[in-house]
């Protein structure tokens, strides 16, 4: 059963295998469609409107005023319609849904290439105890993010490092304990500590905001934990952005991991990308954060930096060298940032000061 979607809201009810729908006036012109069914014994979603709007979908146990609406995602709609679970809906009691349009349209005093504009909103960060290869430090929390950034649609590329920094540090460039790599600058650059990372960034701000590109209020960096998944999960709930893939079968076609890879990094932009139009989020090499490691914490939490100081620092999604558990969206992993592997490169945003 479907219910027009407009702004400001509006809601389905679940109640077990019964699907009834509640509709409010219409508020504005900007409307997409809100559909529910089961699939799988769970709660299935799909939203469909006009393309590049963003929404944020919540869910309740009873109408208001009585009661809280809870965040189960964010999404924009890059494909109509898009499908999204929820994995906690219950099957013996009513839930309702609605879909809220977002505003935080990507701004125009910013000039970038080959990025992702990502506006704010909420969402559920970690996994579920559920989740199949999932990770104790993995707990679900709230997180609110408000402001948006732009993301790199790719991972820095070796010729994206050399044009900035002058240097080329990739283990996978040319003659290596006798092996010959070639010379092929679309790889993305790997064996760089975090200071390294973090210096490109400052040294791209420079150049950009020297050419007019960029406000002075407006920087490249690492994006934090919470911007990366953000970014990678699209507005997904499952274990990878295009499905849960329990058996990881599908991996491959959004992912250069340890089964498809032949120990080797590859051309970034070569798999499948997420709904939000991202490259290698799954795999080829995982990516430095800005944040300081730390466990999460379970309450919700608006637009979280890390902690203040520690000495590990977080790095996310997948690589060439590992296996499917370390590719997804909720897998988090630390390391000392004075150290650099093959394995382990970046990509960045352009966000506010």
């Amino acid at each position: 059963m479907k219910a027009l979607v407009s702004t400001p809201w509006c809601c389905l009810a679940v109640a077990g295998l019964a699907l009834s729908a509640f509709t409010p006036q219409a508020h504005s012109q900007t409307s997409a469609r809100l559909g529910v069914r089961l699939a799988g014994g769970l709660p299935q979603l799909s939203l469909s409107g006009p393309l590049g709007t963003s929404w944020t979908i919540q869910y309740n146990s009873a109408l208001p005023p009585a009661s809280v609406w809870l965040p189960l995602t964010n999404l924009t709609l890059y494909t109509s319609p898009t499908l999204v679970a929820d994995p906690n809906g219950p099957l013996d009691s009513v839930r309702y849904y609605r879909a809220m349009l977002l505003q935080g349209l990507s701004p125009t005093n910013v000039i970038v290439t080959n990025m992702v504009w990502i506006p704010p909103g909420t969402f559920t960060m970690g996994s579920p105890t559920t989740e199949v290869d999932r990770q104790p430090d993995e707990t679900q929390h709230t997180v609110t993010l408000t402001q948006g950034f732009f993301v790199g649609k790719y991972l820095v590329t070796q010729g994206d490092y050399l044009r900035v920094a002058g240097v080329n540090p990739s283990w996978f460039n040319g003659l290596r304990n006798g092996t010959d790599y070639g010379t092929d600058l679309s790889r993305p650059v790997e064996t760089l500590y975090w200071f390294s990372a973090a210096a490109y960034c400052a040294q791209l701000t420079q150049l950009e905001q020297q050419a007019g590109h960029l406000p002075t209020n407006w920087v490249y960096r690492l994006p934090t934990e919470a911007e990366w998944e953000f970014a990678c999960r699209a507005g997904t709930t499952n274990r990878f952005s295009y499905g849960d893939d329990p058996g990881y079968l599908n991996l491959s076609s959004y992912a250069w991991f340890f089964n498809d890879s032949a120990a080797v990094t590859h051309d970034v932009g070569l798999k499948l990308p997420n709904p939000t139009g991202l490259f290698d989020v799954h795999g080829d090499v995982y990516e430095w954060c800005q944040d300081y490691y730390s466990p999460y914490q379970a309450g919700p939490v608006t637009d979280p930096q890390g902690p203040d100081s520690g000495t590990t620092r977080v790095f996310r999604g997948g690589s060439w060298g590992y296996g499917g558990p370390s590719c997804r969206s909720a897998g988090r992993y630390q390391t000392d940032p004075a150290t650099k592997f093959n394995f382990l490169g970046f990509r960045v945003v352009v966000a506010p000061l």
